[in-house]
């Protein structure tokens, strides 16, 4: 998707819950500094739409989003072990938002210098797939839970040519793909094979290499640096995806997109902190990095450059930011500092 430098593109805004409204209205501002490059549907999901109509994903806001093919997400609360089921997980299967995209760059002083990976997830099969029941034994219906997961070649082959693409068009230099094929030799097997007759296609231009996931993430948390791009199914890019966050901050400073081929829905994948909600403190970095993918994937480059400029300078001066970052500043408070950083 690309668009005419001026021209409002239209897109689905989810203010989504807790923490939510207050982060999307500060990034909305910002954004609107820039230039309002979005012209906004609102539309609801998640627990607030629960309360309000019964659905945690209304019919009005899937219509949105198949006629925009776009939108900003800010973060949905699930109930967890009973009600409904992830409205994010419902998203992604009802638009076939198979690649999951979650970069980590080292952007606020911390633990380590210079981490700049990204991890590129499989977003619709594995044990993901929800494919799970009990079996009864005498009187306990409950005694035995099992699930499957689901791995298709046509899955694999789909996530590693966006994975290498993805890779060539930035610049990036590596992939490495992550598996447990020595285990799960038919699951991640299939998965491991299949990204690597791929990964053959880009001999020469991305280097390749391989790692199980359990030493993956060692190597991780020893030596970030020597990643670039990483590769992995739907589960394992789940959990390694937070541990990059926690060399980088935290996941209040990662954004991630969900793409597919007649929609993209970008979003802050940390949780909705209905502990801090109206508290007028949360840290709106991850949605604003969310918007930043956005403005890229409609073709705005300049305008990415400028907002990931401006969220560099701000992040540079403590005072500026909010408490979870050091500093004492509101998020509105953070908003003015970034509309000031745009000029």
């Amino acid at each position: 998707m690309t668009s005419t430098a001026g021209t409002p593109i239209a897109a689905t805004l989810i203010p989504g819950d807790g923490i939510g409204p207050e982060i999307v209205d500060a990034t909305v501002r910002v954004l609107d500094a820039l230039g309002s490059p979005f012209a906004w549907e609102r539309r609801s999901a998640g627990m607030a739409a629960m309360d309000a109509a019964g659905d945690p994903l209304p019919a009005a806001t899937l219509d949105s989003i198949r006629d925009t093919r776009l939108a900003l997400k800010g973060p949905l609360a699930t109930p967890v072990g009973k009600g409904f089921r992830s409205v994010n997980v419902a998203l992604r299967k009802e638009f076939m938002l198979f690649a999951n995209v979650r970069p980590a760059r080292t952007l606020v002083p911390g633990r380590f210098e210079d981490v700049d990976v990204v991890l590129v997830r499989e977003n619709l099969e594995g044990l993901y797939v929800g494919y799970e029941h009990y079996i009864p034994i005498g009187d306990d219906p409950r005694a035995v839970a099992e699930a499957a997961g689901i791995i298709t070649r046509h899955g694999c082959r789909r996530i590693a040519e966006y994975a290498f693409e993805y890779a060539v068009s930035r610049g990036r230099r590596k992939v490495t793909i992550v598996h447990k094929a020595n285990i799960l030799k038919a699951l991640t097997g299939l998965f491991l094979e299949v990204c690597q007759e791929v990964g053959r296609d880009y001999q020469g231009r991305i280097e390749v290499d391989e790692r199980i996931v359990d030493n993956c993430a060692m190597q991780l948390v020893m030596n970030p640096q020597q990643f670039d791009v990483i590769l992995t199914t739907n589960m394992f890019g789940d959990i390694l995806s937070d541990l990059i966050a926690g060399l980088v901050g935290g996941l209040g400073l990662t954004p991630g997109a969900n793409i597919g081929r007649d929609a993209a829905i970008f979003e802050a994948v940390h949780g909705s902190a209905p502990d801090i909600a109206g508290r007028g403190i949360a840290n709106p970095t991850a949605l604003m990095l969310a918007a930043t993918m956005m403005l890229e994937h409609v073709g705005r480059l300049d305008d990415a450059g400028r907002l990931r400029a401006a969220i560099t300078t701000v992040l540079g001066n403590r005072e500026q930011c909010t408490p979870d970052l050091g500093g004492r500043a509101s998020t509105s408070g953070y908003a003015d500092a970034l509309v000031a950083a745009l000029g």
